[in-house]
C-alpha cells in the first residue's frame, strides 16, 4: 500500500536535509585541508630561505702616473768610492695587487757613452782650481798610483795599496812552498787571502794572477774587470789550477817557458799588462836554467831589468813585496828596490 502523501514529503525533506550536509561537510573539509597545506608552504619558505649575500661594489681603477727618476750617478760612485745611487722618492706600483712590480728606473743613455776627452779635461781643470776658490775638487783628479784616474783602496796581506789595476804574482817554487809551511802563513792561507781581495774589487777594477816558478803561468792574458762573473771564474782557477806542488814542468796546460827562463821574463810579461799597482810574493832568491845548471840572477841585471820596464811610464808603478825567510841581502835589495819603485817590502813571518 502506498505511503501517505505527507510521509513522501517527509521523505524528501530528509534526503535533501542529508544532502545540504554532506555537501558543507565535504567543503568544509577541503576548505580546512587548504588552509592547512597553506600554512605548511608559509612555514616552509620561511625555514628553508636563502641567506642574505653581501655583494661589494666593483673595485675602482686606480692609475698612478709613473714617475721619471734621475738615473744620478757620478765618477766616484763609479769607482767604488761611493754608495750605489739611491732614490729619494720610492717606486709605485702601476697595479695595486699583491703581484705587481715596479717600474725599472730610467737610466740616462749619456752615462753609458764614452766620456768625451774634452769634457774630461774641463772636469779636471775644475778639479784642480776648485769652485769659485772654494776648492771643492768637483774633477776627475789624478788620482791613482800611475796617473790613469781615480784609483781603489786595496788591502792585502795587511798592506794597503791604491789603484785599479792590479797584478798578483805567487812565487810557488820548491823554496817559497817549504817556507811558507814552516811558517804561520802557508800557501793555503794566501789563497784564501787572494779570493777575499778579489771578491771586495770594485767592478770598474780590473786584476790578474800569474804563478811562476821559473816558467810561469797566467790566470787570463790580459787584466780583466771585477765582475762577478770573473771573480767567480778567477776563484774556480785559483781552487783547481792552485800550485804547491813547487814544480811547473814547462809542458803543464797553460804553462809559459821562456828561454831563457826565471824571473826577468816573467817581469817583462807583468809590465805588459799594464798594471798600475804589483804584489809579489817569493823568498827573494830567484835562479835560471834547468837540468842542475842553475844560477843566481845578479842584483844589477834586475836594476837595468826595471829601468827598462819603468822607462816609458810617466808615474811609478808601486810594487810590493812579500819575502818569506828572506836572506839577509835579498831582503836589503828587495827592501831598496821596492821603495824605489813606490812600493814596500812586509816580511811573512
Amino acid at each position: 500500500m502506498p505511503k501517505p502523501l505527507h510521509d513522501q514529503v517527509a521523505d524528501h525533506r530528509k534526503a535533501a536535509r542529508k544532502s545540504i550536509t554532506t555537501a558543507m561537510l565535504g567543503s568544509l573539509i577541503v576548505h580546512g585541508l587548504l588552509a592547512v597545506f597553506a600554512g605548511v608552504w608559509i612555514v616552509a619558505s620561511y625555514i628553508k630561505s636563502e641567506p642574505p649575500r653581501f655583494v661589494a661594489p666593483p673595485t675602482p681603477k686606480i692609475k698612478v702616473p709613473p714617475q721619471t727618476r734621475q738615473h744620478r750617478m757620478n765618477l766616484a760612485s763609479h769607482a767604488a768610492l761611493a754608495a750605489k745611487p739611491t732614490f729619494k722618492s720610492r717606486l709605485v706600483s702601476l697595479r695595486p695587487t699583491a703581484f705587481a712590480l715596479p717600474e725599472a728606473p730610467k737610466v740616462s743613455i749619456e752615462n753609458m757613452l764614452t766620456p768625451d776627452p774634452s769634457a774630461i779635461a774641463s772636469n779636471i781643470v775644475t778639479g784642480l782650481a776648485g769652485v769659485a776658490g772654494t776648492g771643492t775638487g768637483a774633477g776627475f783628479g789624478l788620482g791613482g798610483a800611475s796617473g790613469k784616474g781615480l784609483g781603489t783602496d786595496i788591502n792585502f796581506m795587511g798592506v794597503k795599496a791604491t789603484g785599479k789595476r792590479i797584478l798578483l804574482m805567487f812565487d810557488v817554487s820548491s823554496s817559497v812552498v817549504n817556507k811558507a809551511n814552516k811558517s804561520s802563513m802557508p800557501l793555503a792561507r794566501i789563497k784564501e787571502e787572494t779570493i777575499a781581495m778579489i771578491e771586495k774589487l770594485p767592478v770598474d777594477a780590473r786584476f790578474g794572477i800569474i804563478q811562476f816558478v821559473r816558467n810561469y803561468k797566467m790566470f787570463q792574458p790580459e787584466l780583466i774587470p771585477a765582475t762577478q762573473t770573473n771573480r767567480d771564474l778567477a776563484k774556480e782557477w785559483i781552487q783547481t789550477q792552485w800550485n804547491e806542488s813547487g814544480m811547473m814542468p814547462r809542458n803543464g796546460k797553460g804553462v809559459v817557458a821562456p828561454e831563457p827562463n826565471g824571473l826577468p821574463p816573467i817581469l817583462r810579461a807583468a809590465y805588459a799588462l799594464d798594471p798600475d799597482v804589483i804584489f809579489l810574493i817569493s823568498d827573494g832568491s830567484f835562479e835560471r836554467g834547468g837540468f842542475g845548471k842553475s844560477e843566481k840572477i845578479k842584483d844589477d841585471e834586475f836594476d837595468e831589468l826595471f829601468k827598462e820596464l819603468t822607462s816609458d811610464i810617466p808615474a811609478k808603478i808601486p810594487f810590493y813585496f812579500f819575502g818569506f825567510q828572506m836572506k839577509d841581502p835579498d831582503e836589503k835589495y828587495w827592501s831598496r828596490l821596492s821603495r824605489r819603485q813606490g812600493g814596500q817590502l812586509k816580511e811573512l813571518k
